[in-house]
């Protein structure tokens, strides 16, 4: 019984952290390294993440900046990031790489939140599923009664609804940070 509570909480663990995953990703007028991590260079023969190639911080409020640990791929830097769909044109001084973020407008902090809301419904969804499947383990386990059966039932629920309100939370927060002027 309890092994089947700890699988539905470690996989709807994993939805919260996929939903923070993609909240990262959401571009707001604040840059957040996060951004990049989804971006490969082609470098040394292999491709890498831009985190294990180069330094990433916050500049000036509403800036990147990018300096490579090895000043010989700062072009290939330039190029994954040009190539990417982050929609950010690179600015390279032969040093570091600066990336712009100009703070989106009204229209488009309301396409960003209705995308902060669709990430959230999907976690939302995960999350039944992993109820779903649990309590169909559980209707399925032959040595409990009917009444253990509702029981477990019942702490699968209160952990579904506990993590929807976690799911509720997070969305909520990110779309006051990207409605933020």
């Amino acid at each position: 019984m309890s092994e089947i509570l700890d699988f539905a909480r470690g996989r709807m663990e994993k939805s919260l952290e996929a939903l923070r995953s993609n909240f990262a990703n959401i571009r707001t007028g604040r840059p957040n390294p996060h951004i990049l991590d989804q971006i490969d260079v082609e470098a040394y023969g292999s491709t890498m993440k831009i985190s294990q190639l180069a330094g990433v911080r916050v500049a000036e409020g509403t800036m990147l900046v990018v300096e490579p640990y090895d000043k010989s791929i700062l072009n290939a830097i330039e190029k994954a990031i040009s190539q990417s769909d982050l929609g950010i044109t690179p600015s390279n001084d032969g040093i570091v790489i600066r990336l712009p973020f100009p703070k989106p407008t009204g229209e488009r902090r309301k396409q960003l939140a209705k995308e902060c809301r669709a990430c959230g419904e999907e976690a939302k969804v995960a999350i039944r599923n992993v109820r779903r499947e649990a309590n169909t383990k559980l209707e399925r386990d032959e040595e409990l009664s009917e009444d253990d059966v509702r029981r477990e039932q019942g702490k699968v629920q209160k952990l579904t609804d506990e993590f929807v309100k976690k799911v509720d939370e997070a969305t909520k927060a990110k779309e006051a940070e990207v409605m933020e002027i």
